[in-house]
């Protein structure tokens, strides 16, 4: 249940951010998500739906990549996934370090459909240089 808050601010930030891209649609969101924050797929979807009823978001899909989370070793500064039972460094079988990776929430893209641009311009040519007053040689 803890998803809807998080889905309730994404809409929010998607929204605004739709907004000032003056975007006509959405298509689709992509979220990257650690599979530390717990967060499930489903309910991530389900109030996604619920709650971008009736805005510009409304009927995007909403993709979600997951991170598994990785120790480290400090010996062999390497990144693995823990094993079952194990948090042991396959390279040299000491102990891996809790990182953060695994635990994001972020969004990834936003495909949307932007109105179209005005053409390019040429850019205005410098008008001719005039007379000049005489210099008295400060240099301001």
């Amino acid at each position: 249940m803890h998803e809807a808050s998080v889905v309730e601010e994404l809409v929010r930030i998607l929204k605004a951010k739709s907004d000032e891209l003056h975007a006509a649609s959405v298509r689709r969101v992509t979220l990257v998500v650690g599979e530390l924050t717990g967060y499930m797929e489903e309910s991530l979807v389900f109030y996604y739906e619920i709650l971008s009823r009736g805005s510009i978001l409304e009927g995007s899909e909403l993709a979600v990549r997951y991170v598994k989370p990785k120790l480290h070793c400090e010996s062999c500064n390497i990144f693995f996934e823990r094993s079952l039972y194990s948090f042991a460094c396959p390279t040299c079988g000491r102990p891996g370090l809790m990182t953060k990776i695994g635990s994001e929430f972020y969004i990834e893209s936003m495909e949307a459909d932007l109105p179209d641009t005005e053409p390019v311009r040429p850019a205005a040519q410098p008008a001719e240089p005039g007379p000049t007053a005489p210099s008295d040689g400060l240099p301001f």
